[in-house]
Parts: structure tokens; sequence; C-alpha cells
């Protein structure tokens, strides 16, 4: 017998559940919270006795819980990257998107490709990236203010206040940038990775602390590319017949956390990284375009990233020319 198939579309509020079993599909909207989850498991309860395989897009930290509890409740769970369900939903040629229809769209696919399944990180992995998800908020919140105090307001109490909040939020910022590092240094096999991180030319401290929030084990993917794709910097080319040939650019599908923490370090490595810099000098003369080059270095920068903390060496910038590659 068929193990019962459940597809999850999730959103920040809601999530839409369709539940694949004996020939037969029921479809039900559940809120995305504790009671939502129980009465998730009761409605899977009416129509089978048996462990789910569920299968979810990985959205974030929407999805994080569910998955979580589902997994606590015994069932399967696979957390899939969005580029994969949205493929096979072209293979499909599917023209109606609604959150029902996903949910089916993803019961199919697990049904089909039977994907990896997930467990609940570490602790180490999950108080990090809570960390790393909140600095990024608090920047954020940062970046507004300081785009309203610069666009010139004439009230002096308003910008006061503006300027006082700026200070405030400053110092929460300096305040988890610590707190980060002072996670890391609890926890052994994260210190270790973060060392091997900074001794890539472009990469500091603290982004090696943000890649680390979001890559809990690059031995969980299969390859460089993978990682690369799970973070969105895999080029996208669009050819069409020979009248139609778009630049390549960034598929932009998976993790936009990791992309964002990689784009500065991408910058500073064509000019500090040898390895990156050869490379990047050489799509320039080849007429890349600098934001192409700058999606390249980035793909190239998680390839490095992937070597390094897979093989526990850290960055040699003669390595290539040992091996006989040109970068």
């Amino acid at each position: 017998m068929i193990q019962p198939v459940l597809g999850i579309d999730i959103a920040k509020e809601t999530f839409d559940a369709a539940l694949t079993s004996s020939d037969k599909t029921w479809n039900e909207h559940f809120e995305n919270t504790a009671e939502g989850f129980k009465r998730l498991s009761r409605w899977i309860g009416k129509h089978t006795h048996e462990p789910v395989h569920a299968c979810m897009e990985a959205t974030g930290q929407y999805g994080d819980a569910l998955a979580e509890y589902l997994y606590q409740q015994g069932n399967q769970v696979s957390v899939v990257n969005p580029a994969r369900i949205k493929a096979y939903a072209k293979s499909k040629m599917r023209r109606n998107k609604t959150d029902k229809a996903d949910a089916q769209l993803i019961a199919e696919y697990c049904l089909l490709h039977n994907p990896a399944l997930w467990s609940p990180p570490p602790a180490s992995f999950k108080g990090l990236q809570a960390l790393v998800r909140r600095l990024e908020d608090l920047q954020a919140n940062y970046y507004q203010e300081n785009n309203r105090l610069q666009s010139g307001g004439s009230n002096s109490v308003v910008n006061k206040d503006i300027q006082d909040h700026l200070q405030y939020l400053q110092e929460k910022i300096e305040q988890i940038k610590q707190a980060m590092q002072d996670h890391i240094q609890a926890y052994p096999e994260l210190q270790c990775s973060q060392k091997l991180l900074v001794s890539i030319p472009g990469i500091g401290a603290l982004t090696a602390a943000k890649i680390l929030g979001e890559v809990r084990d690059v031995c969980e993917f299969d390859s460089a590319r993978q990682l690369s794709a799970y973070a969105g910097v895999t080029p996208s080319n669009f050819l069409s017949g020979t009248s139609v040939h778009k630049k390549a650019r960034l598929s932009k599908m998976g993790n936009s956390q990791l992309r964002k923490a990689l784009y500065m370090p991408a910058i500073v490595s064509q000019t500090h990284n040898p390895i990156i810099k050869t490379f990047c000098q050489r799509l320039l003369k080849s007429g890349l375009r600098p934001m192409e080059i700058i999606g390249a270095a980035m793909h190239k920068l998680l390839h490095l990233i992937y070597g390094i903390l897979k093989s526990g060496k850290p960055f040699d910038p003669d390595f290539l020319q040992k091996q006989g590659v040109t970068p």
C-alpha cells in the first residue's frame, strides 16, 4: 500500500493541505497556528490512521513550526526548494494557481519524486538562525528610519524622535551581533565552520555567521550546484529559436537571506580574492555586465564555501593552480 501523502501550501497566517490516500484526495484550509496544527492532525485522522509523508516548500520561517510539529507526530516530512515545484508545475502545463491547487500539486510532486526527508535542525543552528533573522529585521528597520530622516522632514520633534530611534536600533544591532558571536563560541562545530569561512578573502566573521545561520549543514547538499540552487544564484538562461537570446540572470528562486549575505562579499572578492578576481576579470573581458559579474561571483563564492566546509580545509589561493585548473 502506498503511504498517504500530504501536500501543504504554506503562507504566513494560513496553509492549505491536500491529503492523497488510496486514490482519493481531500482538501482543507487551516490557520498557521498551534490550534491549526491540532485541527490538521484530527482532519488527517479522519481519513487515514497511517503516518503521512508531508511535503511543503521551503518558504523561510512560515513553515518551520508546522514541519517540526508533523515530524514530532511521527510523520515523514520533506521541505523542498520552491524551484523544484515550479519546474514540476511547468512540466504539467498547469494554468490555474490557487492555494488549493498548489497543495494538490505539491502532493503530486511528493508522490512522484519521493523527495529527501527533513529532520528538525539542531539547537546550535536554530539559535543562530533566530539571531541572524532578528539582525535582518533590526537592520531593515534602521534603513527605513534612516531614509525617513534623510527625506528632509522639517518637524524638529519628529526628526529628534527618529534620531533617538536610530540610536536605539543601532545599540540593539550591536547587541545581536555580539549575541551571534557568543552563540557561535558556545558550539565547537560552529566555531570550526566560522574559522574555515573567514579564511576565504571577502568573508568576515559577521558574513560567516549569517551563512551558518542559513545553511545548517553543507553535507545535506550533494554538490556545490545544489547549494547554489538553494541560494537562488544559479544562472537562468533564456533561449528561443535563433532570434531571441536574452542575457543569463540569477534564478532568485531560493533563500533570499543567503543571497543577501553573499552580495557584498562577492563585490569585495572581486578585488581581494585571487581566485574570484581572476574569474571576474575573464568574465569582464567576455562582455558581461557588472551585475552579471556580481551574480557569477556570488555563485563562485558559494562553490568555494561548499568545498571548504565539506573538506574541512581552509582557503588555499593556489589550489586551482595545483590542480591545473583555470579559475
